[in-house]
């Protein structure tokens, strides 16, 4: 079953490819009564993410198109291996090839992007997660994106954590009076993170109750020194760094003892992957 969220998004999709026109080369080329079976294949290794979507696409576009999986959302497949049949008329097929194939082409990147993420720290106990840079609309299967590659989820949005940031602190007028406010607020039930990018504010952070520190824009030697500072003061908080974050560098963040790693590299840094869909038709 899929939501009514990302009906929604399949519908908002086939409306810019289709704009109530419809598929006007394959209505003149195609004969209406032409039976047609297509096969998604991975051209490399991946993982998977966004089939409900491609089936719901195609059940969209022709809701007499039958549409079998082959592996499930989260598999790990090799190039070459099959992700799942559609049989169906062929203008349909064709009609919503290109839509099922953007979708699984960027969230499979998504999925594999994160695998890659995950591998890097693997053995170091620190999870990387992702962040709200993500693409509109396409948020909830992103974020599925990257839980099935192994990485884990930062907060959804602005209504399920509190993140205290650097402009928040201007805003407010620094650490302590930021906390005071949200204190006031009665923020018991959810989470409340602060970001830091001085010894000055951790202390403060610390002192004043903070959940979750987030060190941002540290390079390693900063990392590792605030880390420290942190562990002395409260043992056991939770501590996330953040920004400037490669897959090149994770591992070494990873080393300097912090938590969490949060980068937007996962949603917004991942290539989309190579996938196939060949048609043959027949009588």
């Amino acid at each position: 079953m899929i939501d009514q969220a990302s009906i929604a998004l399949v519908r908002l999709a086939l409306a810019e490819d289709l704009a109530g026109y419809g598929d006007i080369t394959s209505q003149w080329t195609v004969p209406a009564d032409l039976a047609g079976r297509g096969v998604i294949t991975a051209r490399e290794e991946l993982v998977v993410c966004g089939l409900p979507l491609a089936a719901a696409v195609m059940a969209e576009v022709d809701s007499r198109a039958v549409f079998t999986l082959l592996v499930g959302d989260g598999a790990s497949v090799a190039a070459g291996e099959r992700l799942a049949v559609i049989e169906g008329p062929a203008r349909g097929l064709l009609s919503a090839e290109r839509t099922m194939l953007n979708f699984l082409i960027h969230l499979c990147g998504v999925a594999t992007q994160s695998r890659r993420f995950y591998r890097a720290v693997e053995g170091t106990g620190v999870t990387v997660v992702d962040t709200r840079k993500t693409i509109p609309g396409l948020r909830a299967w992103q974020k599925r994106a990257v839980v099935y590659g192994g990485c884990g989820n930062h907060r959804f949005g602005l209504f399920d954590m509190v993140l205290v940031k650097n402009n928040h602190l201007e805003a407010a007028g620094g650490v302590r009076a930021a906390m005071d406010r949200v204190k006031a607020a009665g923020a018991r039930y959810v989470k409340v993170e602060v970001e830091v990018e001085s010894e000055a504010d951790l202390r403060e952070a610390v002192a004043c109750g903070a959940d979750v520190i987030m060190l941002d824009n540290q390079d390693l030697e900063s990392l590792r020194g605030m880390v420290s500072i942190a562990r002395a003061l409260r043992p056991g908080l939770l501590l996330e760094a953040s920004g400037r974050v490669s897959l090149s560098s994770v591992r070494a963040v990873a080393e300097t003892g912090v938590d969490l790693i949060s980068t937007s590299a996962l949603t917004m840094g991942a290539p989309p992957v190579d996938l196939s869909l060949t048609l043959t038709v027949g009588s």
